[in-house]
């Protein structure tokens, strides 16, 4: 999948292309359902199958307060976007320039100039241009005008009445339900960081961790310990998480990241790592002292042996 960061980077003589515009915050499985369309109809008529999105959700610079935690980081969406059989990505900056687009400069400057679009996918509810004046209807309009034709996908949901969103999964990782998360998403849910140093009090206790920078790009689910896996690279472990702080000791601060890698001994410090969170073994709990902490984390890796095999 070819990748464009701005308007300038996408060559002259891309195209002509089917195209479908959104956030695609953690390419669930209603953003693939509208892929997998996008990519029929590429297909049918010869086009190339592009991805319009953003580097942060529009929130983010219109109402800070209000801008949800991203699903995932932009080099993680683009890792999702590409293995979807996409021929092309585009990642605009959304900043005050982008946000006053009109709809017709939207149109223009995107769809027609740039990627020389034939086909736009969108779902009912699209919005586009400053403060979202732009429709359907409205696309429809400067379809007409340009020489594209507009169709709009339906709405996804899977074992339920409720669409598939961002929202619910955000709802669902916010419970420690990453199972269900999973679901919806597709893949599992995921948080990428550099490994940092810790206090080391997972060494001396036997279970050596990989503590996540607290930076790292993804939505943390609920405080807990999960069934997982560690990717360094292009090597994936099995790892009992660890997600908040440590009741058990005093100092730790809140939504710590900490992946005890199953039967392996590896330097990871400096290097930038996938967590991945596959089932949730149980909630934060309390201890009375060390060894019943080692008793039970003994059995949360013998629980994640079974919830992995």
């Amino acid at each position: 999948m070819k990748v464009f960061t701005s308007l300038a980077g996408v060559p002259a003589d891309f195209g002509p292309s089917a195209v479908t515009i959104g956030k695609f915050d953690g390419v669930h499985e209603g953003h693939r359902a509208v892929i997998n369309e996008l990519l029929r109809v590429a297909r049918a008529d010869n086009l190339v199958a592009t991805v319009v999105t953003f580097d942060r959700h529009p929130l983010r610079l219109l109402a800070p307060e209000r801008a949800p935690v991203a699903l995932v980081g932009n080099e993680q969406k683009l890792d999702l976007l590409s293995e979807t059989g996409l021929d092309a990505a585009l990642m605009l900056t959304f900043d005050q320039a982008f946000a006053a687009l009109s709809p017709r400069q939207f149109a223009e400057d995107i769809l027609v100039r740039a990627l020389h679009a034939r086909a736009v996918l969108v779902g009912g509810d699209f919005r586009f241009g400053n403060r979202s004046l732009g429709t359907v209807d409205t696309l429809r309009e400067l379809g007409d005008e340009f020489g594209f034709e507009v169709r709009l996908i339906d709405d996804v949901a899977p074992l339920s009445d409720r669409r598939v969103s961002s929202t619910w999964i955000r709802e669902l990782l916010s419970e420690g339900d990453v199972l269900r998360a999973t679901q919806l998403l597709g893949h599992p849910p995921a948080i990428q960081g550099e490994v940092v140093h810790g206090a080391k009090r997972g060494r001396e206790l036997g279970f050596p961790t990989a503590n996540l920078s607290p930076r790292s790009e993804g939505l943390i689910p609920a405080d807990g310990v999960y069934a997982g896996w560690l990717t360094d690279g292009d090597r994936r472990y099995p790892a009992a998480i660890s997600v908040g702080s440590n009741p058990t000791f005093d100092g730790v601060p809140p939504k710590q990241v900490e992946a005890f890698v199953l039967d392996q001994t590896i330097d990871l410090y400096g290097h930038i790592v996938l967590i991945s969170f596959a089932d949730r073994i149980r909630g934060m709990v309390k201890f009375t002292g060390i060894e019943p902490l080692i008793e039970q984390m003994n059995d949360d890796v013998e629980q994640v042996r079974k919830r992995l095999a």
